[in-house]
Order: structure tokens, then C-alpha cells, then sequence
């Protein structure tokens, strides 16, 4: 029997923060398939004023937020023709704009740490969140968790592998996890060897094998931060200790993740390579919609998985050290790593350089077992302050 929602249902009304990147535009072209059921009440950008200018004036949201304040009159100007649609600016505004009533659910998208304070009132305010900003559980996940609880607001996740999890685990009510299987693509040097690594180029990182992503998280996918980072969110999203999530090198993504349960059963999510899949179920939760979708072959292709190699990859080992210390110490490891992926991006360090850079600035930003939000605050400061010394003056 299809479960589909009735047509005279009002239209859920959604904030996309970040919707000029990788997954906002991807969002929208959801929304635009699914016309009757979704509308986008405000967008939001950080620099690319004429994507979202177009966005606007295709969507027509009540709200657009630039959060660079420096260029609000360029925004202004280019939606002028659009006398119904209010123009905003600053990060301030972004949180004030994630409260507004007619909001049902904000899909946060943004990259970096600057997607953690709107995530925070978004979920205050009980809107629910399509999480597929990867920093504010790396950053803050018991806080977020806590939170989350506190204003019983749902974190539905978005990222294809966290999608997947989720996906495996409907309808398996209590049962228990045995074991989380993180999937990886392994990135564009899966196979390279550590003499290799040290000379690659951000031309070469940025040329992913399977997805097309932004350039940060293209970077973090080479490095395998991206995947450690993704053990810390599947530890808060889960409730499963980091000990008993593993990471499966799997080259041609198509299992996005899986669950084994106390019997021993695994449970996978298959599909084509296309994040339309996971952002829409994250909207149309727990039903699903048609999507014009290629079709997985099984036959076309061999499925292999892989162990990853902790040397070659020190990120990704970095990051299970960060989750086994706790506290604050994944906010350092984020903060380092936004320097270190922007250094690289600028001819500033090699790529071999970004993990010894984290390294060093794990041990020496102030640590704190028990960090609240001003702590994290503090710590995201002072960690950045930290790997730009060391990239600057020790490399």
C-alpha cells in the first residue's frame, strides 16, 4: 500500500541555509519536483549573491539572508524587482530568521562551524532539522543531542551515509545495534602510497571519484575527514559508541551504509550515487515520494569493500582519538581541520601537512572535558588561532 500525502495538505514550508552549495541547490531541485508538497520559505548564503539572487527569484521564499553583511546592497539591488521578498544580512540574522513561525523544518547545509548557532535555534524553536551540516555534531553533538531532547525537536539526517543508517533502522524499533558499517569511497587516492600523497595537488584531491560535492568537503573526502568526522555524528545520531562503528572502504558507492543487529543480520541501503535521495526522505519522512532517479543496476558492477589504511589516512585516526578523548577536543580537531583544507586550497601547506598541522594543535589548545557552548566558541577561536601559527611559521 503507498503511503503518499494527500494533495490538499498545506505545503511544508522549509529554510534552506546553504542553498547555493552542493546540497542546497540539490534540495531545491527536490522542491521543485515536488511542487505541491514543499515551499521554500527563506534561503541563505555566505558569498554568492547572484546564485541566490536567481534562486530567489525562481522559489520566491518570503526571506533571503546573505550572511557576508558586506555585500547586502549588492543582494538588495539584484531582487529589487522582487518588492515581496525581504533581504536580510549577517549571521545574526540567520539565526533570527530559522525562529520564524511559518517555518516546518530548516535544512542546514552551511559548511563549517558557522552552521552550529543556527542549528541551535532552529531546534529551540521546534523546527525540524535536516541535518546535513557534518560540524555541529562533530563540534557539539551532546550539546545538540541535549538540546534536541530538551525542545523534543526530531534531527532527521541527510548525509547519504547517516540517511542510510536511519533508513536500515525503520521499523526495528529497540533492537539493538551490534555494529555501524560506515561506508567510504576511499577517495581519489584510495590507492596511492604515502611517497604519492606527498605530492599531490588540490587539482588532484578535487577530482572525487563518485560524487560531486563542495570543494571543502571534496578536500575532506580525500583526507578521510570527512568519514571520521561522520563516525563522530553516526556516535550522537545513534547512540553507538565510537568502538563499535566501522569504517568499510567501499570504491563504488553504493552501499551507503549498514546496520548489523545482536543476530547477527546486516541490514544495507543501495542506491545510485544521488544526494536528491537522501535530502528528499529526510523531507517526506517516513513516507517515500517518486524521484526522477537513475535506477541502480547490480549487474553493471562488482561490490568491494576495503579496510582503510590509518597511516596513509592519519585524519581519519585522528578523529577516532578526538571521539576517545571527548570534550572539547573534536571542536579542535574541526577548527584545525576548516585552516588546514582552506590552506591547502591556497598553496599554503601540502597534503600531507594538513593532518600533521591538526596533530600538533590537539595538543596544544586548552582542553575541556566538560565544554559548554561559550566553550566551544572559545575553543573554535583559540584552535584556529593555533593551526594558522603552525601553517604559517613551522611548515
Amino acid at each position: 500500500m503507498t503511503h503518499q500525502q494527500p494533495s490538499e495538505a498545506p505545503r511544508k514550508q522549509i529554510a534552506i541555509l546553504g542553498s547555493t552549495g552542493s546540497i542546497g541547490t540539490q534540495a531545491l531541485q527536490v522542491i521543485a519536483e515536488h511542487p505541491d508538497m514543499y515551499e521554500v520559505y527563506c534561503l541563505t548564503a555566505n558569498n554568492r549573491v547572484e546564485l541566490l539572487a536567481e534562486q530567489a527569484r525562481r522559489f520566491k521564499p518570503a526571506a533571503v539572508v546573505i550572511a557576508n553583511e558586506d555585500r547586502y546592497d549588492e543582494l538588495k539591488a539584484l531582487l529589487d524587482s522582487e518588492p515581496d521578498i525581504k533581504v536580510y544580512a549577517g549571521a545574526k540574522a540567520i539565526d533570527e530568521i530559522v525562529e520564524a513561525g511559518p517555518i516546518d523544518m530548516v535544512l542546514t547545509a552551511m559548511v563549517g562551524f558557522a552552521g552550529l548557532s543556527p542549528t541551535i535555534h532552529a531546534i529551540k524553536a521546534r523546527k525540524t532539522i535536516c541535518l546535513a551540516n557534518k560540524e555541529t555534531l562533530v563540534v557539539a553533538g551532546e550539546l545538540i543531542c541535549e538540546l534536541a531532547s530538551r525542545y523534543r525537536t526530531p534531527i532527521l539526517p541527510v548525509d547519504s551515509e547517516h540517511s542510510a543508517i536511519f533508513q536500515c533502522l525503520a521499523g526495528e524499533g529497540d533492537n539493538e545495534i551490534e555494529k555501524i558499517l560506515l561506508t567510504a569511497s576511499g577517495g581519489p587516492f584510495r590507492n596511492y602510497t604515502i611517497d604519492q600523497l606527498a605530492t599531490v595537488t588540490k587539482a588532484d584531491a578535487l577530482r572525487h571519484p563518485t560524487w560531486d560535492m563542495g570543494a571543502k568537503i571534496t578536500i575532506d573526502s580525500a583526507t578521510m575527514m570527512n568519514k571520521g568526522f561522520e563516525v563522530i555524528e553516526a556516535k550522537w545520531l545513534f547512540g553507538v559508541e565510537a568502538d563499535r562503528i566501522e569504517v568499510l572502504v567501499h570504491p563504488q558507492s553504493i552501499v551507503h551504509s549498514a546496520v548489523q543487529f545482536r543476530d547477527g543480520a546486516v541490514k544495507a541501503q543501495l542506491g545510485v550515487p544521488d544526494m536528491r535521495l537522501p535530502i528528499q526522505y529526510a523531507f517526506s519522512y517516513p513516507n517515500r515520494l517518486s524521484l526522477s532517479s537513475e535506477r541502480l543496476d547490480l549487474f553493471s558492477r562488482p561490490l568491494e569493500f576495503f579496510r582503510p589504511d590509518l597511516e596513509k589516512f592519519r585524519c581519519l585516526a585522528l578523529a577516532f582519538e578526538a571521539i576517545r578523548r571527548g570534550g572539547n577536543m573534536p571542536c579542535i580537531v574541526n577548527a584545525a581541520n576548516e585552516v588546514v583544507n582552506r590552506g591547502f586550497l591556497e598553496d599554503r601547506c601540502s597534503f600531507l601537512q594538513m593532518s600533521e598541522i591538526i596533530e600538533k594543535t590537539m595538543s596544544r589548545v586548552s582542553f575541556a572535558a566538560a565544554p559548554t557552548y561559550d566553550t566551544y566558541v572559545a575553543t573554535d577561536h583559540e584552535a584556529r588561532k593555533v593551526a594558522t601559527q603552525i601553517m604559517n611559521y613551522e611548515l
